[in-house]
């Protein structure tokens, strides 16, 4: 529960599929519920139901079906209201409402504010609630790791997660999958020095072992520590062979990965 200028706020996570994380946000004010992507349509109808919650509104991050996948699922049960990226529409189960960067909903008297992430797809978007101090990033952000870059190019990446590196570092960073322990492998091979990303990573370990979870992250933590949101660092830039060139940092930390 996060309790913040007198605003209460349930955020329910739960596993789904393989990997991913659902989540539930739920204004405690208003009673309104949404639905942040949709992997499994019937999951999140039976939370829902668990919590006596009702589910008012789906907010896709962008389309691929582990993310939009239950959408028409849920809608026929609850008559929800669909919304996603307008860059997306064309592939987002019942879209109503199209959303882009510097757009704003609410969620009960909260304003939730939508940033433009593309990379990992090139419509994505997030969710950020600044009274809350949380952000729902979908696959563009993940704790030590960012989302393959499938449709879009480095430099539209790079440019997305520097909009997120400019959230409030306090912020809680939900992303979609627990990739955690396979981030942290791989980040500690591109950056050995990092004592932060060092801890990090054999909290990870810890906690993974425990069979608990990693998300949600924090913002000031994955910017110690995350190599895709440190591109702008010299001394990774000349680890990487790219002195003074982010974009070009973040492509070869990125291709790394891919291959790692």
């Amino acid at each position: 529960v996060i309790a913040l200028n007198g605003v209460m706020l349930d955020i329910h996570q739960f596993p789904c599929l393989n990997d991913n994380y659902g989540f539930l946000v739920h204004d405690r004010e208003s009673g309104m519920t949404v639905a942040i992507d949709t992997p499994d349509g019937a999951k999140y109808l039976e939370e829902a139901k668990s919590l006596g919650w009702t589910i008012d509104a789906i907010w896709n991050t962008h389309w691929h079906p582990d993310h939009a996948g239950g959408n028409l699922k849920i809608k026929d049960e609850t008559g929800c209201r669909i919304i996603g990226p307008a860059g997306e529409a064309q592939k987002i189960p019942g879209i109503e409402d199209q959303m882009r960067g510097g757009d704003t909903l609410k969620l009960g008297e909260l304003t939730v504010k939508v940033i433009d992430v593309p990379g990992h797809t090139l419509g994505h978007i997030a969710y950020y609630i600044p009274d809350a101090k949380v952000a729902f990033v979908g696959d563009a952000l993940f704790a030590l790791g960012c989302g393959r870059v499938f449709e879009g190019d480095p430099k539209m990446m790079w440019t997305s997660l520097s909009r997120l590196k400019d959230l409030p570092p306090e912020t809680k960073i939900y992303c979609a999958h627990e990739y955690t322990a396979a981030n942290a492998r791989f980040a500690v091979t591109v950056d050995p020095d990092n004592a932060k990303l060092a801890a990090y990573a054999e909290d990870v370990k810890l906690k993974r072992q425990r069979g608990d979870w990693t998300v949600p992250t924090i913002l000031s933590r994955e910017l110690e520590a995350n190599p895709f949101l440190r591109a702008d660092d010299p001394a990774l830039q000349a680890a990487m062979g790219h002195p003074g060139d982010p974009v070009s940092t973040f492509a070869e930390i990125r291709q790394r990965k891919d291959n790692f």
